[in-house]
């Protein structure tokens, strides 16, 4: 692990230094491991990851479900095109009532599913609290950007919107005898990300701030960038706790792909520091945009997550910025 990391390390200091001949370059470090197969298009797949919170894969964004004596805490919801086959998922897991449905980000493969999942929901109610169905909770930039209070038509339907939308960096939860928390992570894939932290049972929700099917999709128009997306890792690692062997302990649930713990995020971290690294150079050089795409300065992970031209002009545009 050790001799891994110094691996790593000295590679980033080396392409920092010099960016000529990127794309014929030889030796370079292991890519992370593939992601594995996907759950055919309709099919769901559910996975215990702890005795008590499930992941299923195959609506869109993967979705997690707590389970315990108070009902159900779910994140994400999928794709609207899956809301009913979600339900029936959940359903599978257990019967109790749903009465939490958190937001991750505000994209459709994420919020599509959420008026299928809130209807099937009840909320706890009290005297304040008088909600029909699940309580949606998000931060509250994805509130604003789902409904759109610039006067435009909202790109998402009002039964899609949370109906908690929290403003501080962190909101706090006491749900099925253990604390849920709720991170706010600005500027990563977007500006309205959020990490979910179900404590007592040790897993990680982290929405597409980790994606292991591709590269980041960062959203510059929604306030998205490579080094909010790093400093999201980052933060991510220093949550995580590792196993025996660096191997097990906190449980990762990714936006896609399959379940992970802290040594396969320190290999999605390095990923993205290595390819910033290298945009960050080029640019200092005065390269074109066109130049960075020819130097390929994701080459040696394009099998893994599939060569991406956005993903290389969001780093070079993000940098330029700066």
């Amino acid at each position: 692990m050790i001799r891994s990391v110094l691996l790593r390390t000295a590679i980033a200091a080396c392409v920092v230094a010099s960016t000529t001949g990127l794309a014929h370059a030889q030796g370079a470090r292991q890519a992370p491991r593939p992601a594995g197969p996907v759950p055919a298009q309709g099919e769901l797949e559910i996975v215990q990851i702890t005795p008590d919170v499930y992941m299923i894969a195959g609506a869109g964004g993967n979705i997690a479900v707590n389970v315990g004596p108070n009902g159900l805490f779910v994140v994400d919801a999928g794709t609207s095109a899956m809301g009913d086959q979600v339900v029936a998922a959940i359903r599978r897991i257990s019967d109790r009532p749903v009465r939490f449905l958190a937001s991750t980000n505000g994209d459709p493969d994420h919020v599509g599913g959420n008026p299928a999942v809130k209807q099937a929901g009840e909320a706890i109610r009290t005297r304040e609290n008088r909600e029909e169905g699940a309580v949606v909770v998000s931060h509250e930039a994805v509130l604003t950007r789902l409904s759109a209070p610039a006067g435009t038509e909202s790109p998402a339907p009002v039964a899609s919107w949370p109906t908690l939308a929290f403003p501080t960096p962190q909101q706090d939860f006491a749900f099925n005898g253990q604390a849920v928390q709720m991170f706010h992570m600005p500027a990563a894939h977007t500006d309205g990300d959020v990490m979910v932290y179900f404590r007592k049972s040790d897993v990680v929700v982290t929405g597409d701030i980790i994606d292991l099917t591709r590269y980041p999709m960062i959203d510059m128009a929604r306030g998205g960038s490579i080094q909010g997306q790093i400093d999201a890792v980052n933060w991510l690692l220093d949550l995580t706790v590792p196993g025996e062997k660096e191997e097990g302990g906190t449980m990762v649930i990714p936006g896609h792909g399959r379940a992970c713990d802290e040594s396969e995020v320190m290999e999605y971290r390095d990923m993205l520091t290595i390819v910033r690294d290298r945009v960050k150079a080029m640019v200092e050089k005065k390269m074109t945009l066109q130049q960075v795409k020819a130097a390929r300065p994701t080459f040696e992970y394009d099998p893994v997550f599939g060569a991406s031209d956005a993903f290389v002009e969001a780093v070079f545009r993000g940098l330029q910025a700066r």
